[in-house]
């Protein structure tokens, strides 16, 4: 009998030891990217709030582009709500322009939830609403529409990739219907649980009204270096907080020829319920 009694006791002791083993590094700041979209949906109960600026210089313009975007589970982290504000400073060559850009609408959904062979995938469709000045080439002055396809896989307890694949289209602007393609991959590596080397490339294939009535299309590749750090505060709604720094560089002719990249993020719970790993589920 107290042989049984001390195996039951052996064997609560290492389950809980395992259960109470932290995650590895890989998979402690999953959903903070930069240029290129992470697959995981926000948790249940978890809000996000992130503020981006970047600003870059080349083909004689200097621009700032500031993104606010809150992003929200819906009843789930099967489906995801989210919108993106920005706000663009533009100068270069006497002309100077300002003001908010075209607000987006997201939604997400959760189709895949990664295992250890299986990437996470959460298709995403957004709706682009007219809110900029097209005069100031800060809007296109029609809703349009995005598809967004990211997948996202932790390698080993260091290593995390994303992917992205996108269009969008904007109907009836200046009698033409303009097409965009978008293409993305990162490598992550965490050299800790709260620090991460960052490796993105952002391929943007965009089309533009002319002076002359006509369409022409640009081919703008960005690679970009960057970090991120985090600091996690379980007292207080299970919150945490990323800065981090990227360097983008222009790698065509149409990108701009260099740039810095700003990141800001907080998430937090707003439900009473204890956050989970994302990769778990």
């Amino acid at each position: 009998m107290r042989l049984c009694c001390g195996l039951i006791f052996c064997v609560e002791a290492v389950a809980t030891a395992l259960a109470q083993e932290p995650s590895p590094p890989a998979k402690a700041i999953q959903d903070n990217s930069f240029l290129v979209e992470e697959a995981y949906n926000q948790e249940e109960g978890v809000v996000q709030h992130i503020l981006t600026a970047q600003f870059s210089h080349g083909q004689g313009q200097r621009e700032w582009d500031l993104l606010f975007t809150q992003e929200w589970p819906l009843f789930s982290q099967l489906h995801q709500i989210s919108y993106t504000i920005p706000y663009s400073f533009l100068s270069g060559e006497g002309d100077r322009r300002n003001g908010f850009g075209d607000v987006e609408f997201h939604y997400r959904y959760q189709a895949l939830f990664e295992t250890d062979r299986i990437p996470a995938f959460t298709p995403e469709l957004t709706m682009i609403v007219p809110t900029g000045d097209a005069n100031k080439g800060l809007g296109n002055d029609t809703v349009g529409w995005e598809v967004l396809l990211p997948f996202s896989k932790v390698l080993n307890d260091r290593w995390t990739v994303h992917a992205n694949a996108g269009a969008t289209l904007f109907p009836d602007v200046h009698s033409h219907d303009l097409y965009n393609y978008d293409l993305g991959g990162s490598a992550i590596y965490a050299i800790t649980r709260d620090l991460n080397l960052m490796l993105e490339c952002v391929a943007n294939f965009d089309e533009d009204v002319t002076r002359h009535g006509g369409t022409e299309r640009t081919s703008s590749v960005l690679l970009s270096p960057g970090f991120r750090y985090a600091w996690n505060f379980p007292a207080f709604h299970e919150a945490q907080m990323v800065v981090g720094v990227a360097a983008p560089i222009g790698v065509t002719h149409d990108a701009p020829d260099w740039g810095l990249f700003f990141y800001f993020s907080f998430e937090h719970s707003f439900l009473r319920k204890e956050k989970k790993e994302i990769s778990t589920k």
